[in-house]
């Protein structure tokens, strides 16, 4: 689809672009960014009152197939990350059979293809089955397409063979995602261990159990001389930050995430039992949560992840000690962090876009993040002032767990491109929305 972008505000970090722009589009690439790029023989959408950055990139999320389709399948977890202005995923490696081999690896990337909306990339397990007992073929998977690996669900608890995981991992080039969690300090537990999960009298997570593993990870990491890339899963706690701190002021080779949920809720969200806010690592205390929002704004957590984990609403409704962990977060993400950091002034757009596009494409090794002449048109237009209220009722993820229903949100997007490709107009999902209209019947389309 060949198209000029006309009267949006462009903000491309990698570019160093802060401010108007056109932005002409042929062949699924940008071809040009400039102030005034004048007449040009192809259509014109104006976009004036608009936002235009590079596509959002989850470096993690769970998208349940093989195996878990009743919970989300690729083409429904693709169409909500459209729908949220996400045009590219890396999808986790614990579904049911576990993607531990080249043969599901193969497989993820076919339904994606199918379903031509964002990019899914495949991240392999770390261990055999997700087992923790020897590691699954890590060149194989790459060879086919892997872009990282991690047992995200559970820990590797074997230091040995973690080590050992990210040695194979570094001339690979790919990252070892770590889910940092001592499941002996963990115990069971369901709620952070602070006075609302004691006053509920369920069983707690200390915070020690995440940092523990953070701990582990990075002196592992030290081991490597400075090589190979470790990220570290959903930071959670502000000791988990400390020690992030300090590896990074040593020059150790470490990123992190962190998520919406965990960047603006605590512990008390979960007081009346409320399984939608029930999640691994669990929500902890105040001052917790203003450790990790220090940490994104000053670039120690380079990553926003949202951990989407979609489950069935009859397993969520279970009491809070039997309901699953995880909250969904793809389609509500970017307007929960434009309303409470973009506007609140914590947070710039620019480092936004970073921490959501130009730092998860460089962790992973793909294109996007940007949209400097020659990259792929994979871009999000938001609106600003455009107010939604949170109803998971309509929703493209199957998933309806989330704990920000009812929020009222702006900056909200309304156009997902990927390849030059249109996936999401105004709400409506390429494929999933009969009335999703030709680029002609787009009311803006101008020639």
């Amino acid at each position: 689809m060949d198209l000029l972008l006309k009267g949006g505000l462009l903000y491309d970090p990698a570019a160093g672009w802060e401010g108007p722009a056109e932005i002409l589009i042929r062949d699924g690439e940008v071809e040009a960014v400039s102030l005034s790029l004048g007449p040009v023989d192809v259509p014109s959408l104006e976009l004036a009152g608009k936002i235009v950055f590079p596509g959002l990139i989850d470096v993690h999320v769970h998208l349940r197939e093989p195996g878990g389709e009743a919970k989300e399948t690729i083409a429904s977890g693709s169409a909500a990350a459209v729908a949220g202005g996400f045009t590219a995923v890396a999808c986790m490696a614990n579904t049911t059979p576990p993607v531990d081999g080249k043969e599901t690896v193969a497989l993820i990337r076919e339904r994606a293809r199918r379903a031509d909306l964002a990019r899914v990339y495949p991240i392999g397990a770390l261990t055999s089955g997700l087992r923790g007992e020897e590691l699954a073929p890590l060149w194989e998977m790459a060879e086919e397409g892997a872009r990282g690996f991690s047992d995200d669900g559970r820990p590797v608890m074997n230091s040995a063979l973690m080590l050992r995981a990210m040695q194979y991992a570094l001339p690979l080039n790919l990252p070892v995602i770590s889910h940092c969690e001592d499941l002996f300090l963990a115990a069971g537990g369901v709620v952070h261990a602070g006075s609302h999960g004691h006053r509920l009298g369920l069983p707690v997570i200390p915070a020690v159990s995440e940092s523990a593993m953070v701990a582990r990870d990075i002196l592992l990491q030290d081991t490597l001389g400075g090589k190979g890339k470790l990220h570290l899963a959903h930071l959670s706690c502000s000791q988990s930050v400390a020690l992030l701190r300090w590896a990074k002021e040593r020059g150790t080779n470490v990123t992190a995430e962190v998520t919406p949920h965990h960047l603006l809720l605590t512990e008390e969200t979960v007081a009346d039992f409320d399984t939608a806010a029930k999640m691994n690592p669990p929500l902890r205390g105040s001052a917790d949560r203003k450790a990790l929002q220090q940490a994104l704004r000053d670039g120690i957590i380079e990553i926003v992840a949202t951990d989407h984990a979609p489950h069935q609403p009859q397993e969520k409704g279970k009491d809070f000690l039997n309901a699953p962990f995880g909250v969904i977060g793809l389609e509500t993400s970017f307007p929960l962090l434009w309303t409470k950091f973009i506007e609140t002034g914590l947070l710039s757009l620019m480092e936004l876009v970073k921490r959501m596009a130009l730092a998860p494409a460089r962790l992973l090794g793909v294109p996007g993040g940007t949209l400097a002449p020659g990259s792929p048109a994979d871009l999000v237009v938001i609106d600003p002032r455009q107010e939604i209220t949170i109803d998971p009722r309509y929703f493209y993820s199957r998933g309806r767990n989330t704990p920000f229903a009812g929020w009222r949100l702006r900056g909200v997007p309304v156009l997902t491109m990927v390849d030059g490709e249109i996936k999401m107009w105004k709400g409506k999902v390429k494929g999933f929305s009969r009335d999703f209209p030709t680029l002609e019947k787009i009311s803006l389309l101008k020639e």
